[in-house]
């Protein structure tokens, strides 16, 4: 990724600004440009903590050049004159409303964010190649494990029919790899989707049920599990995520012609998944060893107490399990953090963040 320039879009949220400093961190002179629109869905002063530590990555690290936009997605003359100062080679497009409980509440922010601001990205690519231009080279999104819905057949393929979501969230996401495959055939547009399968680490998202979680316990309150605890998750650790991006980004599908002349679409999706589901109860059980471990809670701290076995919630899933075979053909890689070594790195954070 040499002298390139990039595009990351949710660049203050947890993978965004994980995959920016990363990127910095390779040491190799590159044009970063980051988009967010630095809602306040979760605490904002997260965001704001993750923006400082790229900042001052940047300023240790005189190769990177970085340049952060404030503005949404939804706001088309935003994004098109964006790619019309910078000239995009690849764009990475992570911004997203996320979680798929708030879907249910908010729809409205599903539609503007995933829907609209992914269709002002794909219109940008497409006119990235207007006169002649060289344009777009790869464009990398987010899509889900979400969209998997009831799937009962696991390990979960990007082979399988995946056209019964149970939420909106699930919805945005399959139609983002929809109209990403219509881009690829029409505009001859390199794109791949990557479904993410419950990615977790320090300085996450405080929706998710790790860190949900912790911050109940520290209040003393109740916290809820979920289908009675019967659910597996395959969480994914941020950096392995992170990784997986990476390698992807540097590996655009190549352009082909078919035998009718007219292009066959550069399209890909890959699962990125630890491949190893985890038991609801066992989790839970790993995150409190590692709470006391970190001394964010007391050592004579009563679990049990705390915590309350209910039934599912609508829009989730009792399983979620990703089959990495072709992640692995295709780019030699596959996650490997471990649950306790992940949430050991949370706990730890969590503490220094909270100053607990």
């Amino acid at each position: 990724m040499k002298n390139k320039t990039i595009l990351i879009t949710g660049a203050a949220g947890f993978i965004g600004a994980n995959l920016v400093m990363r990127l910095i961190e390779t040491k190799e002179p590159m044009t970063l440009v980051g988009l967010d629109n630095m809602n306040d869905y979760y605490d904002v002063s997260i965001k704001e903590y993750r923006l400082a530590k790229i900042k001052k990555l940047v300023a240790e690290n005189e190769q990177a050049e970085w340049w952060f936009i404030k503005g949404d997605l939804a706001d088309k003359a935003l994004i098109d004159s964006a790619f019309e100062d910078y000239k995009f080679d690849i764009v990475v497009n992570l911004a997203a409303q996320a979680g798929v409980r708030y879907s249910i509440t908010n729809p409205d922010a599903y539609i503007n964010s995933n829907i609209i601001g992914f269709y002002n990205i794909l219109e940008a690519c497409r006119h990235s190649y207007d006169d002649g231009a060289k344009g777009v080279e790869h464009l990398v999104y987010a899509s889900s494990s979400s969209v998997y819905g009831g799937n009962k057949k696991v390990p979960f393929s990007t082979d399988d029919k995946v056209d019964n979501p149970v939420s909106l969230y699930a919805a945005t996401k399959k139609s983002n790899e929809l109209l990403a495959h219509a881009y690829s055939k029409l505009y001859n547009i390199p794109s791949t989707g990557l479904r993410f399968f419950t990615v977790y680490g320090p300085a996450g998202r405080p929706d998710m049920a790790y860190f949900g979680f912790t911050n109940k316990l520290i209040k003393g309150e109740t916290i809820q599990i979920f289908n009675y605890g019967n659910c597996k998750r395959d969480f994914t650790y941020v950096d392995d995520i992170v990784e997986g991006v990476m390698r992807v980004m540097q590996g655009a599908p190549e352009r082909e012609t078919g035998e009718d002349g007219l292009p066959l679409p550069p399209y890909a999706v890959y699962n990125i998944g630890n491949s190893n589901p985890e038991n609801l109860l066992d989790f839970v059980s790993i995150l409190q060893e590692e709470l006391l471990r970190a001394e964010v809670l007391p050592a004579d701290y009563n679990f049990e107490e705390h915590k309350k076995l209910v039934p599912m919630q609508p829009g989730d899933v009792p399983v979620t399990y990703a089959d990495t075979s072709a992640l692995e053909r295709d780019f030699g890689f596959k996650p490997s953090t471990s649950l306790r070594e992940g949430l050991r790195r949370f706990a730890q954070w969590y503490k220094a963040f909270y100053q607990v």
